[in-house]
């Protein structure tokens, strides 16, 4: 006898689809993700955050010498 099309993997893998999409729904949506430059200044010689990638060039920064130890990190933002 043939097996109807819900039955078997075609049925197992609906259920996988809806068990993650109710999953989906109880958590919470994920934050936005920026890069952002941080490194050292002759002001503050620990590494702190000196803008966003776009508005800032690191390789612009480290060969000038107005920082020293930049790097691109993805940050989280709230909204």
């Amino acid at each position: 006898m043939p097996r109807g099309y819900m039955e078997g993997p075609a049925a197992e893998e609906a259920e996988r689809r809806a068990e993650e999409a109710a999953r989906a729904k109880d958590e919470p949506p994920a934050p936005d993700v920026y890069p952002a430059v941080y490194g050292c200044t002759t002001d503050d010689p620990e590494p702190h955050f000196l803008g966003w990638l776009g508005q800032v060039d690191p390789d612009e920064l480290f060969a000038s010498g107005a920082a020293w130890g930049v790097t691109v990190r993805r940050v989280a933002v709230a909204e």
